[in-house]
C-alpha cells in the first residue's frame, strides 16, 4: 500500500514517462506532480518506490522509469477517464467504419480501426465458423463445375468449386438446393453427413451422386484448419515506430515472430474471450505476454448476446491506456451491434 504523496508522484511519473519517454527526474516530479515537497523529500520517496519494486533507474540516468507491477497498479487504481468529448469522437469515427455487412468484412475494418485510432497494432480474433448452414445453394459453372454456396447462422458466405463427373442443368441444381435447404437447413455438418448416409441409399439417379458430391463439400467445408479461428493483425509496422520496441532488433524480431506464428496472440485473445469487459495484459507480468515492453488491451465482443471473439490493440508498455482503454471498448461495443444487425 502507498501513502497518497508515494501514489501521486508514481502517477505522475508514469504519465511523464508515458507522455516524454524519457526518465523521469525529482525536478520533473516537483514541476508536474502539485506537491510542495522539496528535492531531497521527492528522492527519498523515489528510493522508497525502486525498493518496492515499482521503478528502476535505467543506466546511469538520474531519472526513473516504472517497472510492468506499477503499470498495473496504474491501470487498476489511478486512471482518469477522457472526457466524454473524446469518447463520442472515438464512437463516431468507429461507428461509420463498422456498419452492418458482410461477417468477415466488419472484423477486418474493426482491426484496421483499432490501429488507425491507436496508431498501434489492432488484432481480432475472429469468429469459428459455424458448424450450422442456414441455407445451401448450386450454381452452375461451367459443363462439370459447380459453385457451391454454404450461407451460415451468422451470415458468413463459403463458396466451393466441386468437379462432377456429369452435366446437370440448372433446374436440377436448383431443385437439389431446394431439397436439401428443405431437409437439413440449421443443422450442425455432422448430423447432415450421418443423415446422408443413412438415406443415401434410398436415392437413385442423378440425385444420388449430387448428394454424394453434396456430402465430400460438406466434409471439406469442416476440416479442422478452416473451422479454427483465425488472428487478423493491422497496422504491426506501427511498432516500428515505437521507440521502447524499435530500439531492440532482437526484441522485434521476436515480436513480428508472434505476428508471424500467432500463436501467443491466439492464446491471449482465448483467454480474454472468456473475460468481462476490458483486459489489459502488461509484459513483464503477464506470461501471455512475452515481450516485457508490450501491451495488450482487450475486450470481446459478441453476435446476438453470445460471445464469439476477440479484439484489441497491441502496444509498448509505455501506452497512453486512458486513450486506448475507450477505443478497444467502444470498438468491441459497435463491432457486436453491427455483427448482430447482419
Amino acid at each position: 500500500m502507498l501513502d497518497p504523496r508515494a501514489k501521486t508522484l508514481l502517477k505522475t511519473l508514469i504519465e511523464r514517462y508515458i507522455a516524454e519517454g524519457q526518465p523521469v527526474g525529482s525536478r520533473t516530479l516537483s514541476k508536474y506532480s502539485g506537491l510542495e515537497l522539496s528535492s531531497a523529500t521527492i528522492r527519498n520517496v523515489m528510493s522508497d518506490l525502486e525498493d518496492s519494486g515499482l521503478i528502476v533507474s535505467p543506466h546511469t540516468s538520474a531519472g526513473r522509469i516504472p517497472t510492468p507491477r506499477a503499470y498495473r497498479l496504474f491501470v487498476d487504481t489511478m486512471l482518469v477517464a477522457q472526457p466524454p468529448t473524446d469518447d463520442a469522437r472515438v464512437e463516431s469515427t468507429v461507428r461509420t467504419r463498422l456498419q452492418p455487412g458482410e461477417p468477415n468484412k466488419l472484423v477486418a475494418a474493426a482491426a484496421s480501426v483499432l490501429s488507425n485510432l491507436s496508431q498501434f497494432a489492432g488484432v481480432v480474433l475472429t469468429p469459428r465458423r459455424s458448424h450450422i448452414f442456414k441455407q445451401i445453394e448450386f450454381m452452375r459453372l461451367s459443363e462439370k463445375r459447380i459453385l457451391l454456396v454454404i450461407v451460415t447462422p451468422e451470415g458468413d458466405v463459403q463458396n466451393r468449386i466441386m468437379a462432377t463427373q456429369k452435366e446437370y442443368s440448372s433446374a436440377q441444381l436448383s431443385e437439389a438446393s431446394n431439397y436439401i435447404n428443405a431437409n437439413y437447413a440449421n443443422l450442425s455438418f455432422t448430423e447432415v453427413r450421418k443423415r446422408l448416409r443413412a438415406e443415401l441409399e434410398a436415392l437413385r439417379g442423378d440425385m444420388t451422386h449430387l448428394m454424394h458430391v453434396m456430402q465430400e463439400a460438406v466434409v471439406a467445408s469442416t476440416d479442422d484448419s478452416d473451422l479454427g479461428e483465425a488472428v487478423l493483425i493491422s497496422g504491426e509496422r506501427n511498432l516500428l515506430e515505437v521507440a521502447d520496441l524499435s530500439s531492440d532488433m532482437d526484441r522485434l524480431r521476436k515480436l513480428f515472430d508472434i505476428f508471424d506464428q500467432k500463436t501467443s496472440l491466439l492464446q491471449l485473445l482465448e483467454v480474454s474471450s472468456h473475460a468481462q469487459g476490458v483486459q489489459i495484459f502488461i509484459g513483464g507480468e503477464s506470461n501471455l505476454v512475452p515481450i516485457e515492453q508490450m501491451s495488450v488491451v482487450t475486450s470481446s465482443y459478441e453476435v446476438d448476446g453470445q460471445v464469439v471473439g476477440t479484439l484489441g490493440v497491441i502496444g509498448p508498455t509505455r501506452m497512453a491506456y486512458q486513450r486506448v482503454i475507450p477505443i478497444v471498448d467502444i470498438t468491441a461495443k459497435l463491432l457486436s451491434q453491427a455483427l448482430s444487425q447482419r
